[in-house]
């Protein structure tokens, strides 16, 4: 009977251990600051996007970015250097303090009014404290540049700016729905979506399923990215899958703000290699 009742009390302990004393209890709750559902009684990192928890986060307030071109205006097909100040929303004074995001400091997306121009990269951080980028338009036309960062003591900012290079814009391209199964660098992509037809203002899941599903790896800290843009390029979301587990199906979960059709650009990591894939995605209103 004695024998009987530690195999009990064994059972109990291993389904609900007592607390670890070295854990840190502190009574606080710790929030990811890049998915604030995410949410802890100890320090650690989101499971989710690969950040450091914070105890207690600042109430939200956009920050300004100013964004400068030169030379002034850019031409097409020539080496234009991007810089981008970051200062505070109270007073207007130069931010050179950062956080880092999923490996990189700055995040950048440059997106053409065609929706054919799709670019993810990082701006270094200069003497001056301000983020440089060299780049080259490849046509002409109005483009929409993504800055992506983390002022420290602040929240994650998401800020957009739009820059015009001079010459004939591309004629507006139709965006049917595509959901077919794109070969990117060295991995298939497939998408799913659920529900099938996408409601706005109601949560969409986008399942990707990749083949072959061997040998993916995290891409800047977290299993994929997305930008999702509207076909007129006024919206812009940039996420992290909302579940992944390193294997051949990554969901991420959407709200889209309108109704109209989106283009929808992944990237995942195989092998060392980045595959970059986009479908679109028409959004309609609930009827």
């Amino acid at each position: 009977m004695r024998a009987l009742l530690s195999l009990v009390i064994l059972a109990l302990w291993v389904q609900n251990p007592l607390p670890d004393p070295g854990a840190v209890q502190d009574g606080k709750v710790y929030i990811c600051p890049m998915d604030p559902d995410v949410r802890s009684n100890s320090p650690g990192k989101c499971a989710r996007c690969g950040m450091a928890l914070v105890a207690g986060l600042p109430d939200p307030v956009e920050y300004h970015m100013d964004l400068t071109v030169a030379p002034q205006p850019p031409k097409v097909g020539d080496t234009t250097r991007l810089t981008f100040s970051i200062h505070d929303p109270w007073k207007d004074r130069p931010v050179t303090n950062f956080q880092v995001v999923h490996e990189k400091l700055f995040h950048m997306f440059v997106v053409s009014q065609d929706l054919q121009v799709f670019l993810h990269n990082h701006p270094t951080l200069g003497s001056d404290g301000d983020f440089h980028y060299d780049y080259t338009f490849p046509k002409a036309g109005m483009y929409r540049i993504l800055g992506d960062f983390y002022p420290d003591g602040a929240t994650p900012q998401l800020i957009a700016k739009t820059v015009i290079v001079p010459g004939t814009p591309p004629k507006p391209v139709p965006l049917p729905r595509d959901y077919s199964a794109k070969n990117a660098e060295n991995m298939q992509v497939e998408l799913v979506t659920e529900p099938a037809q996408p409601i706005v203002g109601m949560k969409t899941q986008m399942i990707f399923r990749v083949k072959p599903g061997e040998g993916l790896e995290k891409y800047l800290g977290a299993w994929g990215h997305m930008l999702v843009a509207s076909d007129d390029l006024i919206d812009l979301i940039h996420q992290h899958p909302f579940i992944a587990d390193g294997g051949p199906q990554i969901q991420f979960n959407v709200v889209f703000p309108r109704a109209r059709p989106y283009r929808v650009w992944v990237q995942f990591q195989r092998n060392g290699v980045v595959n970059t894939a986009h479908f679109d995605v028409p959004v309609q209103i609930l009827k």
